[in-house]
């Protein structure tokens, strides 16, 4: 494993922000309507571009591309905390039963028509978010025993969690009219579409908390991922470290799904990818890990826009497309290597 310097940390960082700079420019430019890259430009410098441009720019794309980087670095950033948390590359932020709350209670809030604005706040991610905290919060009391929190308990409470919910939202899908089957399926698939610069500054603010809490932990996650035992003899509180963890990864969790549905497979793919390049060290691999998870959905999400133009896919799909192969390829590379240990 190569030693991480300043050098290749800002080397790598300065890279991957490039790479999240041509994501948001192919973001801004592609779709149904053409946006030259001279208009986008233009519009920076605050020269006229037609009032046509100016508003698919500024109202349609630039939000759809912000909301897209938040959840993806929401999401690698989680991917990044659960995998450290349950020492297992093929962790993922939606493994833990959080999702599934905050997938309820959007549900819930579609199938009682409670989408009505309260103080310029959509009702559905509201229901959405608080449906996450209450579950962050339950999962982590069940889970608690004399002081502790074994991590195999805190998964078996989460997948329990996780089948409820699901559950639970089949039987609210079979009971409820066809307009709010079509929202929930639509909802449940993850899109981007109602991006508004309001509901991106209020997820941002939350994903941008819980974001910092996971960079400041980067250290005690390289000495946790070594086992319990010996990030305690290393000066780790076990516990403390394991409670901010999966505080702070599911928070930024809930509000990813409470701000775009369910999008799958980011928080396995990009964590996974960073890793293979750039080493297992927290210090870069958190931080490379929310630029390139902010690009990758951009990117897929400009696949969902402009792959069957004027018709758009949700991003959701795509990212699934991409994760189930990536899924199995990496079950069999890690049976593999398994096998001739």
């Amino acid at each position: 494993m190569k030693v991480l310097t300043p050098g290749r940390w800002a080397a790598a960082l300065a890279g991957l922000t490039l790479l999240l700079a041509l994501a948001v420019l192919a973001g801004v430019v592609s779709g149904s309507t053409e946006v030259g890259v001279s208009e986008v430009f233009s519009a920076l410098a605050g020269r006229d571009i037609g009032e046509v441009s100016r508003l698919i720019l500024f109202q349609v794309r630039l939000p759809r591309v912000l909301l897209a980087a938040v959840i993806g670095a929401a999401l690698s950033a989680a991917g990044v905390a659960f995998q450290a948390l349950l020492r297992n590359p093929l962790a993922d932020p939606f493994i833990i039963g959080v999702s599934g709350g905050s997938a309820f209670g959007a549900v819930l809030a579609i199938s009682a028509g409670l989408d009505v604005l309260v103080a310029g706040v959509s009702a559905i991610p509201a229901f959405s978010f608080l449906g996450a905290i209450g579950t962050m919060a339950a999962i982590y009391a069940i889970s608690r025993v004399r002081g502790q929190v074994p991590i195999y308990t805190l998964l078996l409470v989460g997948v329990i969690f996780n089948a409820f919910y699901s559950a639970v939202i089949m039987f609210i899908t079979s009971v409820a009219d066809f307009t709010s089957v079509l929202r929930i399926v639509f909802w449940l698939m993850g899109n981007l579409t109602a991006a508004q610069y309001r509901d991106i500054a209020v997820v941002a603010a939350y994903i941008g908390f819980g974001c910092t809490i996971l960079l400041l932990l980067s250290r005690s996650l390289n000495l946790l991922s070594l086992g319990e035992e010996t990030a305690a003899q290393l000066g780790v509180n076990v516990e403390l470290t394991k409670a901010i963890t999966f505080f702070a990864a599911s928070l930024v969790t809930g509000a990813a799904v409470s701000a775009a549905g369910m999008i799958g497979f980011v928080g396995l793919m990009v964590p996974h990818v960073v890793r293979l390049l750039l080493g297992p060290d927290h210090r870069l691999l958190m931080p490379a890990s929310i630029l390139a998870g902010a690009a990758f959905l951009i990117l897929a999400d400009v696949v969902a826009r402009t792959i069957i133009a004027p018709t758009e896919i949700p991003v959701g799909v795509i990212t699934a497309i991409c994760g189930g192969p990536f899924f199995i390829w990496l079950l069999k590379a890690r049976q593999k290597r398994a096998f001739f240990q």
